[in-house]
């Protein structure tokens, strides 16, 4: 079952990738995902499914997943890729992107994440220890 939020990651690391599978089994659209480490010799929707496929901190992805143009399909599912460097630079609202969620570890200040904020995402979900916005960790202080 596929629930109304739609995200976006900025990172497809340790933690994007990671992020990326618990969207997926809980349901959750993962609309776009930009990798700013991706090589410009090598197109990001096909260095996106080998990291997937053959991710040995996670272990080897068991879904069914491919590219095609720009497009990272995993499950029927198109995902658009990116490579900016910088986030204000992607149209996340265009792309129907709702909420980010940071993993590079560079966005980690309220002031940092305006860009994301600017470029038309509604919230972002910082994934890294932050100096000025709240930190949630569940079982700990989530309510």
């Amino acid at each position: 079952m596929i629930s109304n939020i739609k995200i976006g990651i900025n990172g497809f690391g340790r933690i994007g990738r990671l992020v990326f599978r618990c969207a997926l089994a809980q349901g959750t659209q993962v609309i776009a995902i930009n990798d700013p480490s991706s090589s410009i010799f090598i197109p990001s929707a096909e260095h996106m499914v080998n990291m997937l496929k053959h991710d040995s901190t996670h272990e080897h992805f068991k879904g069914e997943v491919s590219h095609k143009d720009k497009k990272f399909i995993v499950a029927g599912q198109k995902i658009s890729t990116l490579i900016e460097q910088q986030p204000s630079n992607i149209p996340w609202d265009e792309l129907g992107v709702e909420y980010v969620v940071e993993t590079i570890g560079v966005y980690t200040t309220i002031d940092k994440c305006q860009s994301y904020l600017q470029a038309g995402a509604k919230k972002v979900i910082i994934a890294d220890p932050s100096t000025d916005t709240p930190m949630f960790v569940m079982v700990v202080n989530e309510d």
